[in-house]
């Protein structure tokens, strides 16, 4: 039959507080203090500042195609905002304007599709965010992105671009390659002997 073992737990004296740590403590307190006012008395002029301009409010989407994924802010553009370039968008692609990340026209073309289905290649500014892909994909999902955040915007718009194809999930990518194959379907030249 086990026998019981009982341990005792011994309880380990600390040590007493002297006048030097409680000294050290007080002097720390208020340097934090100091930080902390210090903190508190330059957070107004940043919350005036952010009240003077005004948040912006936008309608953001997430469009994808191949392996392109793209997050777009579609804000609505004032009247007071630069009306000089008519023919172009304002669309903004991870910090330039789209006319220069997307160097050829065709591209160009399917970005700005849904707002001249719309009529409405002035009315709104956007700013995406695009990774991963190709030009031709990362193109796509831009278009796609664009196009659900109009429809946030006025669920209107639902119809014209539904019917133009535009809300519409392209999922065809690239077949994966199988071991004994060249490519996804590609197979090594057959010998008869």
């Amino acid at each position: 039959m086990p026998t019981k073992t009982t341990t005792k737990k011994t309880k380990i004296a600390k040590p007493p507080k002297t006048a030097v740590s409680s000294a050290a403590k007080k002097v720390k307190k208020e340097v934090v203090e100091e930080q902390v006012v210090s903190q508190i008395e330059i957070q107004p002029e940043l919350k005036e500042n952010k009240l003077a301009n005004g948040p912006e409010k936008y309608y953001e989407s997430v469009g994808r195609r191949k392996e392109s994924t793209a997050r777009v802010r579609v804000f609505t553009k004032k009247s007071t905002d630069n009306q000089a370039s008519e023919e172009k968008a304002l669309i903004i692609v991870n910090g330039k304007p789209y006319f220069e990340y997307f160097r050829t026209p065709q591209l160009q073309s399917v970005i700005e599709a849904p707002l001249k289905k719309l009529k409405s290649l002035n009315r709104f500014k956007a700013t995406v965010k695009v990774s991963g892909g190709g030009t031709r994909g990362q193109a796509d999902a831009i278009k796609f992105g664009l196009s659900r955040a109009l429809v946030l915007f006025d669920p209107n718009f639902s119809k014209k671009l539904k019917k133009a194809g535009f809300l519409t999930r392209d999922a065809r990518v690239k077949e994966r390659r199988k071991y004994g194959l060249k490519k996804a379907r590609k197979a090594p030249q057959w010998a008869k002997r």
